[in-house]
């Protein structure tokens, strides 16, 4: 026998769980989302019975707050909502990817909850990886990111915009031009696309869609002197020169 046939047979045996005999249980994307709306229907009572089932005991897990759990430190974090709080979380939208022993499921989570009878919503997207083996289905990794929502829309005087209205440097050939359009601002860096500045309160303003401020400070004598591009708590300044 060919060394390059011995080979492969010596991998399909010891690789391919099928090649060993091995009896993988199948699993369907309808089952993987019904396990999942499971474990999401036990985080407001806190119910770790569902969790401590269909997490691995070397599971990863990476939160919307940017935290790294382990399966302890996860069902640590597990814990019944305060009184006043009550909430629910759907799981919608979802997308898999199906492989022998692997199943991989992407899917959005829609969360309300209720805190002393005001109702809050919020938007997530996971990805859960699950891995068969042990004769069970198991999540392995779990990463969840929080979807960017746009503040509410506030109120600016009008006497207010046209303080905001001019030329702002960044630095030299770098300057954005502030206008106003009846009641409303635009912004254009350079020769861009103008795009429209959002109040959110006097002197803070957004753009829809875009995680950020501008923030416009105003000098002793109450003008504005600079427009603050604030990015993660980060600053961009630039500095007004017309």
């Amino acid at each position: 026998m060919k060394p390059v046939l011995v080979a492969s047979l010596v991998i399909a045996v010891f690789v391919c769980p099928v090649a060993r005999g091995v009896d993988i249980s199948k699993i369907t994307e309808v089952e993987l989302v019904q396990r999942t709306q499971e474990l999401y229907d036990a985080v407001g009572p806190g119910n770790q019975a569902p969790w401590k089932k269909y997490v691995a005991e070397d599971a990863m897990f990476f939160d919307e707050k940017g935290r790294a759990m382990d399966k302890a430190a996860l069902m640590e974090d597990l814990q019944p909502l305060p009184a006043g709080y009550s909430g629910t979380i759907r799981v919608v939208r979802p997308k898999s990817l199906l492989t022998v022993n692997v199943a991989i499921l992407s899917y959005d989570c829609d969360e309300v909850e209720t805190v002393f009878g005001r109702e809050l919503h919020a938007r997530y997207h996971s990805t859960d990886t699950w891995l068969y083996r042990n004769q069970a289905w198991q999540i392995v990794a779990s990463q969840t990111l929080r979807y960017y929502e746009d503040p509410a829309v506030g109120e600016v005087a009008e006497a207010l915009l046209n303080d905001y209205v001019g030329r702002y440097e960044l630095a030299p050939g770098n300057v954005a031009t502030v206008t106003r359009q009846g009641s409303e601002l635009y912004a254009q860096r350079n020769s861009g696309k103008p795009y429209q500045l959002l109040p959110e309160s006097p002197d803070m303003f957004f753009r829809a869609g875009v995680e950020g401020r501008r923030l416009f400070h105003r000098d002793a004598a109450g003008h504005v002197d600079m427009m603050i591009d604030r990015r993660n708590n980060e600053d961009l300044l630039w500095k007004k020169i017309r």
